[in-house]
């Protein structure tokens, strides 16, 4: 196996996919093209190429993540698939290790990710230049020490950097595409792996760095669709994923969670809570766990919050 497709799905910061068209113009192993799924009207003007670019525009009225993979997929021509999100840039030997991996291994492969803070992307960028500023995710465990390491708990996939088989990935039939918006469509798709018996694996390369971009963890900016999508995992598995959201989002008094019930939005999300969930540009990336911390703490009282 060594013909490899890249996809990758694409809204807005047209700056962050020239440089994910730069990053694989400099890989060891060309790809054999790149597939750009384009969730906006308007297709993007990038940078020539030693590969074909298809951009396929998606009709749709919300952000259709789940389905966008699923198109970019089905009309893929490579062997090996690889899915970057938009915001990060392969460093040159990801496409070559994915391959490598995947002929031996029919699973769901996940490279590193590292995150860059702001403005290191910014005029003629270098991949020392990343590596000097970049910080790991502080609630995603880093690759094995070498070769490949199963993952035995499917939760543990993030869709912004990961590689399979065209074949597998088509046989148990992609993404479920109901899954619309933002969030569960991630975790859905792994525990679709696990019903199927389709491994999921840690590797040591496919590096990508992420590049800064505002965001918000927990996601308020997208507090409607998490709380869909969290009732229509719950109505297929029989219970709900994105907990740790759903948390955050009752303690902000965002939403009624109570067991039994389906889950009511109480208010929409204000400034204050934008501003306690917002990445600031020297953050690397924004952090639920450390809003979680806060929260719990207000909530216990001021004895506990002080201590915290």
């Amino acid at each position: 196996m060594t013909s490899v497709s890249v996809v990758t799905l694409a809204k807005g910061r047209p700056d962050h996919l020239v440089n994910v068209v730069r990053g694989l113009t400099r890989q060891t192993m060309r790809p054999t093209e790149l597939i750009v799924a384009v969730m906006q009207d308007m297709l993007y003007d990038l940078p020539q190429a030693p590969f074909p670019i298809r951009q396929i525009r998606i009709e749709a009225d919300a952000l259709p993540l789940a389905m966008a993979r699923n198109v970019a997929a089905g009309a893929a021509q490579g062997e090996i698939l690889v899915f970057l999100d938009m915001d990060c840039i392969p460093t040159p030997e990801l496409v070559a290790e994915y391959a490598g991996f995947a002929t031996s291994f029919d699973g769901l492969l996940m490279g590193e990710v590292m995150y860059l803070p702001g403005g290191a992307t910014a005029g003629d960028w270098s991949y020392p230049g990343f590596a000097a500023v970049a910080e790991r995710h502080s609630d995603r465990r880093g690759p094995p020490s070498e070769g490949l390491e199963l993952c035995n708990d499917y939760r543990c996939f993030w869709s912004l950097n990961f590689a399979m088989r065209r074949d597998t990935f088509l046989r148990i039939g992609g993404f479920d595409d109901r899954y619309v918006g933002y969030g569960g469509e991630d975790t859905d798709f792994g525990k679709t792996l696990d019903q199927a018996g389709v491994p999921i694996a840690w590797i040591k390369g496919g590096l990508a760095y992420h590049q800064y971009h505002p965001h918000h963890m927990p996601p308020v900016h997208h507090l409607d669709s998490v709380v869909r999508n969290a009732q229509l995992f719950e109505a297929k598995w029989g219970y709900r994923t994105m907990g740790h959201w759903l948390r955050a989002f009752s303690l902000m008094g965002l939403i009624d969670d109570l067991p039994g019930r389906p889950i009511r939005i109480l208010r929409a999300p204000d400034e204050d809570d934008r501003a306690l969930t917002g990445q600031q540009s020297h953050q690397p990336y924004a952090n639920t766990a450390r809003v979680l911390r806060q929260l719990e703490a207000a909530a216990a009282g001021p004895t506990t919050a002080a201590a915290a």
